[in-house]
């Protein structure tokens, strides 16, 4: 008996400890998401950006902890609406653990709060680029308050907490449409009734670029998430301490990383092929593209078609950035098409290789997820433009964030008469 509860408390332990750990990647995420976006926006957003990153972190943190992680997983009124409760309480569960069975916990709940947070954060952070250089810096901090703690939550109870999606069968593994395309969907509402950057669309509806301050930057940042997205997708199966668990973790692994470069590959040659030259920000579009493509099922495809699958996101976040474009829906980061677009096809490509998927499950957590988001997030915007305002003045947005907003410059020594 005692070899017994030894072998228990080793897999709890281990569980936990790689469930921390997985979280501590996609926490890692963040920093991926700060490089990202102040590469791709102009030099004198800069340290406005950053501080969005840096505060809807902590601010996603106070409120998941608050009242976000209970909404999501606490107990409920139905299937429908969440219960509302406050503050997380002690329990670790750790005292249940060797009654064995298979009701009893194999990792901290601990540890799954820290899990889950980061996803919320993560959520957030698709907001900010897509919102970058004309928005109010605490109109969007107060956003994030209201998107984090309630918004977010409720449609994580539909799936991830037992709610009626879950019942319905509507499957997403590690938050194609949970995290990614709930982010987008709460980005477009508010880029809808921001407008686009001054000078990005022309009186004919042309498209002028606005190109980004710092590629290398960029870059970094997407390769920072790639391997964050690592702990986003292998720490989703939730344990790895017995062989089937270890070997499901790392086909996850090799997954994420083929549809990766599946978009990668798909976006620059389309790019190539649309536009004659080998355009880097779709290429790195492509890779975060192809990693949304997977997350919605990383475990049930083969590595080559995991590799098909990221390909054909890759095409799809190229056509839908053009799109958006001329639809003159302004996204600076393309977190839109990146996120919410291809979040669909994400969560339509489980069909793909998972047989316990139905179409009508996986439309329905579409379009439930996309319109509760969307009209919810609408709303606080709109209530926000109202009360403080949404956008920069004119003179402010030419003058840049930065100085508007944080009173500082990222690279104050390439500035002129500096």
């Amino acid at each position: 008996m005692e070899a017994l509860n030894a072998i228990t408390e080793i897999g709890y332990a281990l569980d936990t400890f790689y469930f921390l750990i997985s979280g501590a990647f996609v926490m890692w995420m963040a920093a991926g998401f700060a490089m990202l976006e102040a590469g791709l926006v102009r030099s004198k957003n800069t340290v406005e950006i950053l501080t969005k990153n840096v505060a809807l972190f902590a601010i996603a943190s106070v409120m998941y902890m608050v009242v976000g992680y209970n909404i999501m997983y606490g107990d409920s009124v139905n299937s429908v609406i969440p219960g509302l409760s406050f503050f997380l309480g002690g329990d670790n569960a750790t005292a249940d653990v060797l009654a064995g069975g298979d009701d009893a916990p194999y990792y901290s709940n601990m540890s799954d709060f820290f899990f889950q947070v980061v996803f919320v954060a993560t959520a957030m952070s698709i907001v900010s680029g897509a919102v970058a250089e004309r928005m109010k810096l605490y109109a969007f901090l107060v956003f994030a308050i209201v998107m984090t703690g309630f918004i977010y939550p409720v449609q994580g109870f539909w799936k991830w907490g037992g709610g009626f999606l879950d019942e319905a069968g509507f499957l997403d593994f590690a938050g194609s449409g949970v995290v990614h395309m709930a982010g987008a969907a709460a980005a477009l509402a508010g880029v809808l009734l921001l407008g686009p950057r001054k000078g990005k669309y022309g009186p004919n509806g042309e498209v002028h670029p606005i190109p980004g301050a710092n590629l290398p930057l960029a870059t970094l940042g997407t390769f920072i998430l790639w391997m964050g997205w690592f702990g986003f997708n292998g720490g989703s199966e939730l344990k790895i301490a017995n062989v089937e668990e270890a070997n499901a973790v790392s086909l996850i692994f090799v997954n994420t990383n083929m549809a990766a470069a599946g978009g990668v590959i798909a976006a620059l040659l389309t790019a190539r092929t649309l536009f004659g030259k080998s355009d880097l920000t779709m290429a790195l579009n492509g890779a975060l593209a192809g990693l949304v493509s997977i997350t919605a099922e990383p475990l049930t495809p083969t590595p080559g078609l995991a590799t098909l699958i990221g390909a054909i996101g890759g095409v799809i976040v190229v056509f839908s950035i053009v799109t958006l474009d001329k639809m003159k829906i302004d996204d600076p980061v393309g977190a839109i098409s990146v996120h919410g677009v291809v979040g669909v096809w994400g969560l339509l490509a489980v069909l793909l290789s998972n047989g316990d998927a139905t179409l009508g499950g996986q439309l329905l957590g579409i379009v439930a997820i996309f319109a509760w988001v969307f009209l919810a997030s609408l709303v606080v915007w709109f209530v926000i433009k109202a009360i403080m305002g949404l956008r920069v003045t004119e003179e402010e947005e030419y003058e840049g964030m930065d100085q508007v907003d944080c009173g500082m410059e990222a690279y104050p020594e390439f500035t002129s008469g500096k």
